[in-house]
């Protein structure tokens, strides 16, 4: 695992953009006061990957001294990722499982998680690997100023359809949304919890980011951009080029934003 980290390091520092501050120092000593944090890792037959990534984020917490939970969300995986997370929380009870017994899908993934969170601000990241969890370090900075801070992907690790599909996605949500963001479906976000419980989720798919963004704009809170590093899958599969997932997200995208726009019409 030392590895890992080390080769991670070694890619960051060869293409860092976002600080020049290592990343390594303690958080700001007003966030172990202030606030505490809820990590949500939505997972999909990661067994090859989810301790390591586990792994990865107790020992920078731990690090950073700040009172946190790490909520892992099992989306009906059909390896031993659950099983895995569960020896896991047996040693470390600041990690909690939640199984969904079938494959329920990315967005119904983060709403379980968020609806579990219960520090005062709560992140998400992908459980694949692709990203470095102490990069979070510099999202702290903003987070008292802004409502939320959300991550772009410096130097996308994905293949040229899956990112000719984030240039389409990115355009049609900015056509029937209003929304426009370097990058929507990061998975890399930090943001008040209280905002959760103010505005539910309520897409279930890929169409997950898309709405919490609109729904930052809707009722005019502020947010951030900050670059992060985006590493190469290490194993696994990723499955958000899927037909059905894609269909789905277009269907949620065009269904709900008809919703919204009538509960926008009867509230004026």
């Amino acid at each position: 695992m030392s590895h890992h980290f080390e080769q991670i390091n070694k890619q960051a520092s060869a293409s860092a953009v976002t600080t020049a501050e290592p990343i390594a120092e303690p958080a700001d000593a007003r966030l172990k006061t202030i606030h505490s944090l809820s990590v949500v890792l939505p997972a999909y037959n990661e067994e090859h990957v989810i301790a390591m990534t586990v792994h990865n984020v107790l020992t920078w917490l731990d690090r950073w001294g700040i009172d946190y939970e790490i909520i892992v969300i099992n989306d009906g995986s059909k390896d031993r990722t659950a099983v895995l997370v569960a020896e896991i929380s047996a040693v470390h009870p600041q990690v909690r499982l939640i199984n969904h017994v079938t494959n329920q899908g990315y967005g119904a993934a983060l709403v379980s998680g968020f609806a579990a969170a219960s520090k005062s601000l709560t992140f998400f990241m992908d459980s694949d690997g692709q990203f470095a969890i102490e990069e979070l370090r510099s999202f702290f900075s903003f987070i008292d100023t802004y409502d939320a801070v959300i991550g772009y992907r410096l130097n996308r690790q994905d293949t040229w359809m899956r990112k000719l599909n984030a240039w389409g996605w990115k355009f049609l949500v900015r056509l029937v949304l209003g929304v426009s963001v370097r990058d929507i479906d990061c998975a890399f976000k930090l943001l008040h919890t209280q905002l959760l419980r103010e505005s539910p989720l309520e897409t279930r798919g890929a169409m997950i980011n898309a709405e919490l963004l609109y729904k930052l704009k809707r009722a005019d809170h502020s947010y951030k951009e900050i670059g992060v590093h985006h590493f190469p899958r290490r194993a696994g599969r990723a499955t958000g080029a899927k037909v059905s997932v894609i269909l789905r997200a277009f269907g949620e995208l065009f269904s709900y934003a008809a919703k919204w726009k009538r509960e926008g019409r009867k509230q004026r």
